[in-house]
């Protein structure tokens, strides 16, 4: 498999995770993977992102930490250089994707219509996120884009929350979901651990057998 293969196969849910705390990191990493959600999503949404990601790289090596909101070509080097295991991005263009493929990252590329799936297949991606999932048409989306491109496997994310997760993960052309509901900022800021590892137990329950 791939390496976006591999991770899509890793875990039901990557946590999208908004670290504004670089000391969060690490105890956030551990218990997500304790509660059996190895695949992390660290977004470029706060200064403390790549300096996260290096905190998870160093003490947490069992989880495979990427870095998400990716929208830029200096941004994927950064993240190559922060050590992502990953690179996500809300949208596609040729030079993202050129871009991914000379770093050697593995990249997630971002698709919500037919003519952003049809852009992805022919720079050769079939793994792809499908954002925002809920305002795009979420499930009923998916099941019409499922026709055409049967060979496109998704991961949606925006709007997905623990409630919606199983409905999603039923689709064939969905292997996996994203969402933050696994790390409330609450919970982050008070440092409740085992609530989060608690919260990550319970989705990584979630796959549904095909």
């Amino acid at each position: 498999m791939s390496g976006i293969e591999t991770i899509f196969a890793a875990s039901p849910v990557m946590p999208v995770l908004v670290i504004e705390r670089v000391e969060d990191a690490a105890p956030l990493a551990r218990a997500l993977v304790a509660g059996g959600v190895p695949v992390l999503e660290v977004t470029l949404r706060t200064r403390a992102a790549l300096a996260a990601v290096r905190a998870i790289r160093a003490e947490v090596p069992e989880a495979i930490v990427g870095v998400g909101t990716i929208t830029t070509a200096a941004q994927l080097g950064a993240a190559a250089e922060a050590g992502a295991a990953f690179g996500v991005s809300p949208g596609t263009t040729p030079e993202l994707l050129a871009h991914a493929r000379r770093a050697g990252l593995p990249f997630l590329p971002g698709a919500m219509t037919p003519s952003d799936v049809m852009r992805a297949l022919d720079e050769g991606c079939t793994r792809l996120k499908f954002f925002p999932a809920a305002q795009a048409g979420g499930i009923a989306m998916l099941k019409a884009l499922a026709g055409p491109f049967p060979q496109a496997l998704f991961c949606p994310t925006g709007g997905v929350d623990a409630a919606t997760a199983p409905s999603y993960l039923a689709l064939a052309n969905v292997a996996c979901v994203g969402g933050s509901w696994l790390a409330p900022a609450e919970r982050v800021r008070a440092g409740e651990w085992e609530a989060i590892r608690e919260l990550a137990s319970t989705a990584a329950r979630l796959r549904v057998p095909r």
